[in-house]
This record gives C-alpha cells, structure tokens and sequence, in this order.
C-alpha cells in the first residue's frame, strides 16, 4: 500500500483525496449537522473512486480522523504501445512497467513520449502527455 496520513473529518472540503472502503477518492460534497444537546456534528460525505469511479456515502462524526493518500507524481517515458497499453520506464528509478492508457490519450501516444503518472495506494495511473518524443 502506498503512502497515507490523517485528516479531520471536519476538515475535508470537496476536491480533497480521501481513503473510503480501501480506496482512493475525491471528495464531491460534504455536509456537516449541527451537534445535538450531548452528542458530536456529523459529517456526511460523497466521494468518488479515482480508480473504479464507484460513488461511495458516507457519515461519520466531525471529530473523527480519516487515511488521506500521498499521491506521487512522476514522469515516465514511453517504451512501446499496445492496443490499450504503454510500457514505459520511469524517469528516476529507471524501472519499467505497463500503464493502461486512458480513454482521453487513446491514439495520442507514441514512443519516446515523455508523460505524467500518478501514484496512488497501490494503483499507477496515467494522467497526461508532457513532451512529445522525436
């Protein structure tokens, strides 16, 4: 797994990374209710999967701490491609793997290419193209 660190409940505001059922999400709203006579505010969340985009509610009380994902940005550069695959190396460990290529960069890559993935939990992600290769 990868690198994580607490939060407030309270404190999160929609955008923020979160972890909910072991997964890695963006926050899209929060609520939070005024705390009874004897009791705690609770905060209501919705957030979605940055990897499975599964909506995911939650409540849970103000107070409370919740695992934040550190997200590692990193270049790569692209070694080959496949239908729906770039194997590429990263640009600092040297260490190759295989990135599925999102819909939006689908027949925008080629080798050489230098781009931006993410690190997130246990999962890499491709995010854009940064410089075009010769």
């Amino acid at each position: 797994m990868g690198d994580v660190t607490l939060k407030s409940v309270g404190g999160m505001k929609k955008g923020d990374y979160i972890i909910l059922e072991g997964a890695a999400c963006i926050v899209q709203s929060t609520q939070t209710s005024r705390p009874g006579k004897h009791g705690h505010a609770k905060v209501r969340m919705q957030a979605v999967g940055m990897i499975d985009g599964k909506k995911r509610d939650v409540v849970m009380p103000g107070h409370d701490e919740v695992q934040v994902p550190i997200i590692g940005k990193k270049n790569a550069q692209v070694l080959s491609l496949s239908e729906s695959t770039a194997n590429v190396m990263d640009m600092e460990s040297y260490e190759t793997f295989d990135l599925v290529i999102p819909e939006e960069l689908q027949g925008k890559l080629s080798e050489g290419d230098i781009l931006l993935y993410w690190e997130i939990l246990a999962d890499r992600v491709m995010k854009q193209v940064m410089q075009k290769g010769q």
